[in-house]
């Protein structure tokens, strides 16, 4: 099944470095690379969080998986956590960071910030 895009519904796992290019040339070819500073990548990324935030508003304690959801919901859930994942990684490479690696970098600042307890 491929979306009007091109690209397949149910593909393999996308790289950050996939959608850091992919985003790259995308701003580039517009010319949108101007207006892609920091502070205005940031402040669409707030935007976009917003959006995602409405989905939720007035849904109260939502499943895991989604069960009650039509698919034309999560079609829209998709659309606006894409969106705020595509901002910032755009927002991280034109800040020079390796996104993927300051993540991995946090888990384990994480994991030694809250070490495993035993409930036993």
């Amino acid at each position: 099944m491929e979306n009007s895009n091109g690209c397949s519904r149910k593909s393999k796992d996308v790289s950050l470095q996939e959608l850091r290019d992919r985003l790259a040339e995308f701003a580039e070819v517009r010319g949108w690379d101007q207006y892609h500073s920091p502070r205005n990548l940031l402040l669409a990324l707030v935007g976009e969080v917003g959006e995602l935030s409405e989905i939720f508003q007035w849904k109260g304690e939502v499943a895991k998986g989604l069960p009650n959801w039509s698919s034309d919901d999560k079609e829209h859930l998709e659309e606006e956590i894409s969106d705020v994942l595509l901002y910032l990684v755009r927002l991280a490479d034109v800040c020079g960071l390796d996104l993927g690696q300051a993540a991995l970098t946090k888990i384990v600042k994480n994991a030694k910030k809250y070490p495993v307890v035993n409930h036993n």
